[in-house]
């Protein structure tokens, strides 16, 4: 990840977050308003729910040892670690970030079962089969190399383990290519969130079928998420809202005035939400990249 790309999106966080936690909550993630995007429920019950149908998606029944890659304030990371008993890992690019998460597990007395630390997602500092669940919740969005970053989920792994990916993705483009116009509101996109870019979901596939993760699995939720924009748009310009991002400074309010690029981008169908999920073999020791 290149220096300039990582003080970006590090800076950004240690910005927002605190708004984010105060005026949202602790799930930095969308919301899931049923199958057609039309069931009506509170945002912090949609997010929860998102996390919820994610594991019944991807069959989930039990995890020991997670990683939770670009973790944010210890959302998924606490309710993962509540939800299966179980040991948590966080990993941010942002201080801000990991000392809150740090914070909010001594707050719900899990700091003996959760850790959370700064850590850039393409050389995590793991040793290989370490974890039997990796879940990256709207992180994928953000790596400047979308295969690197697949191959160290892989690599740290557990054999039988699990990955569930979830990002942000730009539509499929084997029958057309994106337009200019398309491109533009992509770039515009990159430039308020610091996202290099993004690729398709068949791209994703790709990837894991290249590293050989098996039993397959993709699913594109946009309508199902697509709400979740309204909610925050409406969310963003109460008085509240609106002293937190002048006090939170120029890069926070930029991303609260440019709510509207994501809204468009899921009306068009520009912008999509994609899961993947994978198992490592039983028989397969560490990465042909690392291992």
């Amino acid at each position: 990840m290149s220096a300039t790309l990582y003080k970006q999106i590090q800076q950004f966080y240690d910005a927002s977050s605190g708004l984010w936690e105060e005026i949202w909550g602790e799930h930095m993630h969308h919301g899931y308003y049923g199958a057609d995007g039309r069931e009506k429920k509170n945002r912090r019950q949609a997010q929860i729910d998102l996390i919820e149908e994610i594991l019944n998606w991807a069959d989930v029944q039990q995890a020991e040892n997670i990683l939770d890659v670009g973790c944010g304030i210890g959302g998924s990371s606490l309710y993962l670690a509540t939800k299966f008993h179980a040991q948590a890992t966080g990993i941010t690019l942002s201080p801000v970030q990991a000392a809150r998460a740090k914070e909010r597990a001594d707050e719900v007395n899990l700091s003996s079962r959760t850790h959370f630390q700064v850590a850039n997602a393409l050389e995590m500092p793991f040793a290989d089969n370490s974890f039997d669940l990796v879940w990256s919740l709207e992180s994928g969005e953000h790596m400047p190399d979308k295969t690197k970053f697949m191959q160290e989920c892989y690599r740290v792994l557990k054999p039988g383990g699990k990955l569930i990916m979830v990002t942000w993705c730009h539509r499929p483009t084997d029958n057309s290519p994106l337009t200019n116009d398309e491109q533009q509101h992509l770039a515009k996109i990159y430039q308020v969130y610091c996202l290099p870019y993004v690729i398709s979901l068949p791209e994703y596939e790709a990837i894991a079928l290249q590293l050989g993760l098996q039993n397959i699995r993709t699913a594109d939720w946009s309508q199902a998420v697509e709400p979740f924009w309204n909610v925050v748009i409406d969310s963003a310009f109460t008085p509240k809202a609106i002293f937190g991002l002048v006090r939170s400074g120029w890069s926070t309010i930029v991303g609260a005035l440019s709510l509207g690029l994501m809204r468009h981008g899921y009306e068009r169908g520009l912008i999509r939400f994609g899961l993947l999920c994978g198992e490592k073999g039983l028989g397969i020791r560490g990465n042909g990249d690392r291992g």
